[in-house]
């Protein structure tokens, strides 16, 4: 025991690197090369080898082994009897030259005896499903479960509803995002079929330089997952339906587009993400832009620093 963190005497803890505060609990074995932070809580029967880094205010519960390669960021938590993985084609005493690095991103929360394949990472925020099965790096914010894990949601990501009892009228709705706004077009329908229209600039608000076509996703598919700098756009679900979620670093919010006189408009610096498609879904996206690589901004971290400096 010491005045800095608490070791439990019947823990093996070989390191001497542990944060203030820290909790390590009996029937823990510890390496020397391991690295552990501050007010973390290593529960019992946790083994935790040379290579790994634990960040501050971290939860390991009971039965869970972290191995050579891992990288976990501050308050995260990770659910009891949680397996992670470092080698994808294991032998008995054969190693390979180098273990891949698994990163566990801060604030992340992995539910208790989900799998984690080697070399992913799991990004910011996101929550992974008790039993899931990880093969492929997951998004920030998003809600992961099954064999092998599929988004179902985002944290924090409210759904907007929509009045549509007066089909052919033309409104708007501003959203909890900052600038998104989701316009309800006219629809008129008889027994010739159905047209519905919107009008440059009040409907779409920007001049538009450039259209695009999504259409032939797989459903369990992600697209978008960045925002732009300057760029706005404009989202018309023309056929199916697909899931919108617009991020502008402090609110989140889901939109269901799942008529084709529904449009979302995107300013620039909204995280954007497109999910859930149909398989009939054809998503129809007008832009203000010509298309420039470096307009885009695809990692979350960077869109939240931006974020802040613009405030």
């Amino acid at each position: 025991m010491t005045e800095a963190f608490k070791v439990h005497a019947l823990a093996d803890v070989q390191t001497e690197s542990i944060g203030t505060g820290t909790s390590i609990w009996q029937f823990v074995v510890v390496l020397a090369g391991a690295k552990i932070g501050r007010d973390c809580n290593i529960c019992a029967h946790v083994f935790i080898e040379n290579d790994v880094e634990v960040g501050d205010r971290v939860t390991v519960k009971s039965g869970v082994q972290l191995w050579d390669g891992l990288r976990i960021a501050d308050d995260v938590f990770i659910g009891p009897n949680v397996t992670f993985t470092n080698d994808k084609f294991p032998r008995s005493k054969v190693w390979p030259e180098t273990f891949p690095q698994t990163i566990i991103q801060r604030g992340a929360s992995i539910g208790g005896g989900a799998v984690i394949l080697p070399g992913v990472t799991i990004g910011e925020e996101a929550m992974i499903g008790a039993g899931s099965v990880v093969t492929r790096s997951v998004p920030p914010n998003a809600i992961v479960v099954g064999n092998p894990a599929r988004i179902t949601g985002y944290v924090k990501a409210e759904s907007a509803q929509i009045d549509d009892s007066e089909p052919t009228k033309s409104f708007e709705v501003a959203s909890n995002v900052s600038g998104v706004k989701l316009f309800h077009l006219p629809k008129i329908s008889d027994i010739r079929g159905s047209l519905s229209v919107g009008e440059f600039p009040k409907n779409i608000p920007f001049e538009v330089k450039r259209y695009f076509l999504v259409f032939d996703v797989p459903s369990a598919e992600t697209r978008g997952e960045h925002a732009h700098k300057e760029c706005h756009q404009f989202l018309l679900c023309v056929s199916g339906k697909v899931s919108v979620v617009a991020d502008d670093g402090t609110n989140r919010q889901e939109f269901l587009l799942d008529r084709p006189n529904l449009g979302l408009h995107l300013p620039p610096m909204t995280w954007g993400i497109q999910y859930k498609y149909s398989s009939d879904a054809v998503l129809l996206v007008f832009a203000s832009h010509c298309y420039d690589p470096d307009d885009y901004i695809r990692d979350y971290s960077d869109f939240l620093a931006r974020e802040k400096n613009t405030v």
